[in-house]
């Protein structure tokens, strides 16, 4: 299995234990959190997740990881194959007590690099991409900020969200390998 992502000056970011859980199921039953993503979930949902999260790694190589604050769980940052679409997609959720401290940023960046990465480390993708509700802004200013484009012909309505559901809108961006290259 690769490694992973090398530790910024204020994130780490590792696989998740067991341990995390609790943390894990914070993140996820925060309203303000989920207020832009979907439904809360309880306990069991969380654990149910975290073993998705697992299963993505056996089978990827890559996922979603923990972004670690100082030996505490803040949220998670990693890559996804998305089940209804080609590519390969970047993704962070933060426990709301840690937004606008740039620890969102910093842990897609060094995603970013990871991905983009020729070396026997890295995982060597041409392309990442994001996608997240309309009316998720915070969200949009993170893929602004780490050097994401909008593509607005890719925008969609997201197949999992109930046609009624205001979440259902989605704007997609996108990154080159080239484009982050000349960034760094």
């Amino acid at each position: 299995m690769l490694s992973g992502p090398t530790p910024g000056p204020g994130v780490t970011l590792r696989r998740w234990m067991t341990s995390d859980l609790d943390a894990f199921a914070d993140l996820n039953s925060d309203v303000n959190v989920m207020a832009t993503i979907g439904p809360v979930m309880d306990r069991a949902e969380s654990a149910a997740l975290m073993q998705r999260i697992d299963r993505h790694f056996a089978d990827h190589g890559f996922g979603l990881w923990c972004v670690d604050v100082s030996g505490e769980a803040i949220g998670f940052c990693g890559l996804m194959v998305p089940w209804f679409r080609e590519g390969v997609e970047i993704g962070w959720r933060l426990r709301s007590a840690w937004w606008g401290h740039g620890y969102a940023s910093e842990a897609a960046r060094q995603v970013l690099a990871y991905s983009f990465s020729s070396t026997p480390d890295g995982l060597g993708f041409d392309e990442v991409i994001s996608f997240t509700a309309a009316t998720n802004e915070r969200s949009q200013r993170v893929m602004k900020a780490i050097g994401m484009t909008h593509d607005a012909e890719g925008d969609f309505e997201h197949p999992g969200v109930p046609e009624s559901s205001p979440l259902r809108p989605h704007v997609l961006y996108r990154i080159t390998a080239g484009r982050y290259r000349s960034m760094t």
